[in-house]
């Protein structure tokens, strides 16, 4: 397998395992936090999803966003440049997406839009340099891998936690996200009643 190949699909597997792990949500579970210093999924998916846009649409092509070129800013009601990079808490657990369907949709958008752009590229593609701020010159490779991939998958298991944290306190959630499953839950519980073990016997 080339590293383009392998780009491509870990994409693919990343925008479906985004997908899966909020299709069955509903509008206070996507809004839901854990406690008053956490963020809601609502929030990580729209952080991610506005990077890649930003990452594959803006800066490596130079080209508009689809969440400026196609008017999600106006759909959502959010602003129009920020993607929640230097946002202070209370600016991130107020980020609400009032429609979860039309979300879904601009993330498919998303996906389609990149899987568009890397179907173009070839494996020289990938060393050529590019600026990425504020973190300065890299390899689009760098850029894809890191502000994509890493990035992606590492708030995929945000949302996992979160969803296993809403099944321990109030039930009702089941299955998996992506390969991480929400068995989670079971991992939260134990902790807590070692926790209570504890402070019982001192």
């Amino acid at each position: 397998m080339s590293t383009l190949d392998f780009i491509r699909d870990s994409l693919r597997q990343l925008h479906g395992s985004y997908r899966d792990a909020v299709a069955d949500l509903s509008p206070d579970q996507l809004h839901w936090r854990a406690n008053d210093n956490g963020c809601s999924m609502a929030f990580v998916l729209w952080h991610y999803y506005r990077t890649e846009d930003n990452i594959i649409q803006f800066v490596l092509q130079h080209k508009p966003t689809l969440w400026l070129d196609s008017g999600w800013d106006q759909k959502f009601g959010l602003d129009r440049i920020a993607q929640g990079t230097g946002m202070s808490l209370q600016e991130a657990q107020s980020l609400q997406i009032n429609s979860k369907e039309d979300w879904l949709a601009y993330m498919d958008a998303v996906a389609k839009a990149t899987e568009s752009y890397l179907s173009g590229l070839d494996e020289a593609a990938l060393e050529q340099k590019i600026t990425v701020k504020p973190l300065g010159e890299m390899p689009v490779l760098n850029a894809i891998g890191n502000m994509c991939l890493t990035h992606g998958f590492t708030h995929l298991g945000e949302i996992a936690h979160l969803r296993g944290l809403q099944a321990a306190w109030h039930g009702g959630l089941r299955g998996t996200v992506g390969s991480i499953s929400v068995t989670n839950a079971m991992v939260w519980r134990l902790d807590m009643r070692r926790t209570r073990g504890r402070r019982q016997r001192r």
